[in-house]
């Protein structure tokens, strides 16, 4: 049975490239990168050129880059390393209410602790509404967190408007990058943003490393004590391979943005356009114009989609009903919910997100079997009915 994999914005496979720029650094050069001996000082140098790459793909200085253990950490470090240490400034944030799970919880919390926080609406494209997020801010505002590409939609919201707005307002602007950074061109300094969180796994590197980047002059509150490692921003052991892991990553996906950006598009265009040709009752939640290349979000009427990706799984294609990390919840797509998609398509909605080393051959093998799929699944709803 032929496997195919269209889940990647969960996580993607390791390039080959990368794991072998890792392994020197689990066998050979495998010191503490703040000791002062010859096996830190190469394990220094390897993690230094890595800032280097991760600085470069983004746009940033290599001092601006601080390493962290993947997306969720960047994002809490980032509110809770802020909120705390601007207080005496404010304390109101305005985030959205289709953020990633690390943003909601972490304002969820940051409520409990006498922080006031405003989620704005989406409209049904998938975009924020910014006349709703410039009403929303306060004399009180110390911080908008929106993030860059959303996870389940792939709609790229208006950072830089939104930019525009925070800086004539004098406030700091966080945005969750995880799914944009490798995808898209990302500068930070054409962005104009303060903070920009960003994951190795979801690029083609290994798990358990991502980047926080904090423009130079923004002073938090470090999440975690002890030493001074990461210019006393991120104590902690650095994870010297994950890094090397990263940089390669971070090189390769700057090399490939052209050809992400043109073949993996082709291959999620014909996707799109063929399953909305063949398969009656489908449509697409989201903007079809102002999104990543590489994503489409698909609702099938008259099925279940958690019913669905498990045929799917059988049949040796991998597929998402939304996030990962809420996998296992039947609680339907917040993100959906949230830009208005009705109930009964938001759990007939299905996720198929590619990479650059999906194939032709691997999206054909996909429009051989979900037209067929979704036509059994609906031969057995006693509640569907073919308009």
């Amino acid at each position: 049975m032929r496997r195919v994999y269209f889940d990647n914005n969960a996580t993607t496979p390791v390039d080959p490239l990368v794991l072998e720029a890792m392994k020197p650094f689990f066998l050979e050069d495998f010191g503490n990168a703040s000791s002062i001996h010859g096996f830190g000082q190469r394990a220094r140098a390897a993690m230094e050129q890595a800032r280097r790459q991760v600085a470069d793909l983004i746009g940033a200085q290599s001092q601006e880059i601080v390493f962290t253990s993947g997306g969720t950490e960047s994002d809490n470090t980032a509110l809770r390393g802020l909120a705390p240490y601007l207080r005496d400034r404010g304390n109101h944030i305005v985030t959205s209410s289709i953020e990633h799970p690390a943003i909601l919880r972490t304002c969820e919390q940051l409520e409990k602790e006498g922080f006031e926080v405003t989620y704005v609406p989406a409209g049904k494209d998938g975009a924020i509404r910014l006349d709703v997020l410039e009403a929303a801010i306060k004399d009180r505002t110390i911080l908008i967190s929106i993030m860059y590409v959303n996870n389940e939609t792939g709609t790229i919201q208006p950072l830089g408007r939104i930019s525009e707005l925070a800086r004539s307002r004098k406030i700091l602007l966080h945005t969750d990058a995880v799914q944009a950074v490798g995808k898209i061109p990302v500068d930070v300094k054409k962005l104009n943003v303060d903070l920009l969180s960003l994951s190795a796994h979801k690029l083609h590197g290994p798990k358990g490393i991502g980047v926080l980047y904090v423009r130079r002059g923004v002073r938090f509150n470090p999440l975690f004590l002890g030493g001074p490692h990461e210019r006393n921003r991120r104590a902690g052991t650095e994870n010297v391979p994950g890094i090397v892991g990263l940089g390669t990553a971070c090189e390769l996906a700057k090399q490939g943005l052209e050809d992400f950006e043109k073949r993996v598009r082709g291959l999620r265009d014909r996707l799109e356009n063929t399953v909305l040709e063949q398969i009656p009752d489908s449509s697409v939640n989201g903007s079809r114009t102002e999104r990543a290349p590489h994503v489409t979000n698909l609702s099938f009427r008259g099925t279940e989609g958690e019913a669905l990706l498990i045929s799917l799984d059988f049949q040796g294609i991998a597929v998402s009903t939304g996030s990962a990390c809420s996998s296992g919840s039947l609680e339907p797509s917040h993100v959906l919910r949230a830009i208005g998609v009705p109930s009964d398509l938001i759990h007939g909605s299905i996720r198929f997100s590619l990479s650059r080393m999906n194939t032709t051959e691997d999206v054909d093998y996909l429009l051989e079997v979900l037209p067929k799929t979704v036509g059994r699944m609906r031969e057995m709803s006693p509640l569907y009915k073919e308009r």
